[in-house]
């Protein structure tokens, strides 16, 4: 073993900024935000993550959210599978129902993205 002494790093000074400030996205992880931004771009898609995340227990059944739209069911299965297959979703057939909740590390992953600590400046 070294008898060297390692400097101590300041762990929160790289995390100043959200990465899209600090350094370029990747290809592929440009191309999987993109595919959940534009999922949210469509305000029924909004509606609905925010109608499932905010349901009693953190979960809803398709049954309790279509109440809400004036849409058709096929319609709203659409919007949910949109949903799901970007990964903002997940869902589990129960029974006739199928049960739907939010994964908390795409939020997270989204969140971190635009998040910012600091101002930035032009």
């Amino acid at each position: 073993m070294s008898n060297q002494t390692l400097p101590i790093e300041d762990v929160s000074a790289g995390e100043c900024c959200s990465p899209l400030v600090r350094e370029p996205l990747t290809v592929d992880r440009s191309v999987d935000l993109a595919r959940m931004f534009k999922a949210l771009g469509d305000p029924v898609r909004l509606r609905l993550l925010s109608l499932v995340a905010s349901h009693d227990g953190g979960e809803a059944c398709v049954c309790d959210i279509s109440p809400h739209f004036d849409l058709s069911q096929p319609t709203i299965s659409h919007h949910l599978k949109v949903l799901r297959e970007c990964g903002l979703l997940d869902c589990e057939r129960r029974g006739t129902w199928v049960y739907y909740w939010v994964v908390p590390t795409a939020l997270e992953e989204l969140s971190t993205v635009l998040g910012t600590t600091t101002s930035v400046t032009s």
